[in-house]
């Protein structure tokens, strides 16, 4: 097929309200995940460009699912039937600098939208630790970044537009749907194809980032609040040896009161002299600047910049959520299990979150402390390490993260949210038939 005929093609397949699968046999590979840890069990991928479009893919389709980024690493996106992607759907739809909201394309990334934000003299109140996830799949699962007093990126969701399961086109917000809205933001794929989303805005930032070694896990047991409420973003990465943090990543906004004073001692750690990456052995190229330069909260707050291949590569990763108020107990848990954990980890992040009422979000109605996880890729040694942790921090309820590896029984999992039943008669009345629905959410959601 010749240059011509093959763009021709593409924009015959693109003005058609069906679309075709052009994505999946162009590539001429299989459809993984971002770590290549999960294969898809479709390469039915079909590329949409317009809303009418995906509204026509729902019509037509009895069993779909829409694939993002791709940043999951257990199969909450999966489907065994056909893929929707929204990749070229990816613009700003409308800024309201009166209202401070931005309206966005399902598919824009956070680092395509954040430099937009920043230029525009406007901020989100937080980015997670990677900019190359999408805005749809980060707030669908309820992906943070930290900050004590910052809450998971979907908080700051204030409206949506997605496609039910018959093609209707349903508009929500915080302000006129209250608890239905509450209850769709956290929508884990399951209410319908998402298609739009608004998001809260504030006065841009400035951030300096300062990073300090070793400090003591004696620390965390008698300062851990003041460790936390240190700066606007606080990240603890642990190797689970040595009872120590090898580094604590503090992310400082220039204008708040009173300013972080980088002192050369803090709470027994040291102030780091160059630039690092929380995987001691790699290099802190594409890491985001430290050593106290301020620049733009969106080239602060992720751990990683948008032009690199972000953390190690190839690694899988868990992440589980606990109440605040048993943070220290449950971290002191994990580490009893260190000698375990270590051959097999890269780095684990110690991470707080303030409490939401978004009904799926691990973090309803709950000040939540993140242990989290970046395991080599060996899933049959994880696997069978997963229980360990989860059985050690049984005694806190804690709820992993909907878009990483856990081995929780579902009735466990579905214990956790007092909402559930709620979500699932929320989930029914877009979808009544699932046409949304796969193995993953089948299992640990509507638990069956």
């Amino acid at each position: 097929m010749n240059k011509r005929v093959f763009l021709k093609l593409c924009a015959f397949l693109m003005a058609k309200p069906v679309i075709s699968p052009l994505m999946a046999w162009a590539s001429g590979n299989k459809l993984t995940n971002w770590a290549g840890n999960i294969e898809y069990s479709t390469d039915n991928l079909y590329p949409a460009g317009s809303l009418e479009q995906a509204r026509s893919f729902v019509k037509t389709h009895d069993k779909l699912k829409v694939l993002g980024t791709r940043h999951c690493f257990n199969t909450i996106a999966d489907s065994k039937h056909d893929f929707l992607s929204f990749k070229s759907m990816d613009e700003v739809v409308a800024l309201d600098a009166a209202a401070h909201t931005v309206t966005v394309d399902a598919g824009i990334t956070y680092g395509k939208l954040a430099p937009y934000l920043h230029d525009k003299g406007f901020a989100l109140h937080n980015l997670a630790s990677l900019p190359h996830i999408s805005v749809a799949g980060a707030c669908s699962t309820a992906t943070h970044g930290s900050g004590e007093k910052n809450g998971n990126l979907s908080t700051a969701v204030s409206g949506l537009q997605l496609v039910d399961a018959e093609g209707n086109v349903i508009e929500l917000s915080r302000k006129k749907d209250g608890e239905t809205f509450n209850g769709a933001v956290v929508g884990l794929g399951a209410l319908g194809v998402l298609t739009k989303i608004t998001l809260d805005l504030q006065p841009t930032f400035m951030v300096k980032q300062y990073v300090y070694q070793n400090l003591p896990f004696s620390a965390l047991k008698d300062h851990f609040d003041a460790v936390e409420a240190s700066a606007y973003s606080v990240s603890l990465f642990t190797d689970w040896r040595n009872k120590q943090f090898s580094e604590v990543w503090l992310k400082c906004r220039v204008d708040q009161e009173p300013a972080f004073h980088a002192a050369p001692e803090f709470f027994g750690a040291t102030l780091a002299t160059k630039n690092l990456h929380p995987i001691a052995d790699l290099s802190a190229e594409n890491c985001t600047e430290q050593m106290g330069v301020p620049g733009p909260w969106f080239e602060r707050l992720p751990h990683f910049k948008m032009g690199f291949t972000p953390s190690a590569g190839k690694e899988l990763q868990t992440e589980y959520f606990v109440p605040r108020k048993n943070g220290v107990d449950a971290i002191l848990a994990v580490e009893r299990l260190g000698e375990r954990i270590a051959p097999h980890l890269l780095i684990s992040e110690i991470r707080t979150i303030a409490a939401d009422d978004l009904w799926m979000s691990p973090c309803y109605q709950q000040e939540s402390v993140t242990i989290h996880f970046t395991w080599k890729p060996d899933w049959p040694a994880v696997k069978q390490l997963l229980p360990a942790i989860e059985q050690a921090l049984a005694p806190f309820n804690a709820r992993p993260h909907w878009g990483k590896l856990f081995t929780m029984p579902p009735a466990e999992v579905r214990s956790r949210y007092a909402k559930l039943s709620d979500f699932i008669q929320l989930s029914k009345k877009y979808d009544p038939q699932g046409k949304f629905r796969n193995d993953f959410l089948q299992t640990n959601v509507f638990g069956s």
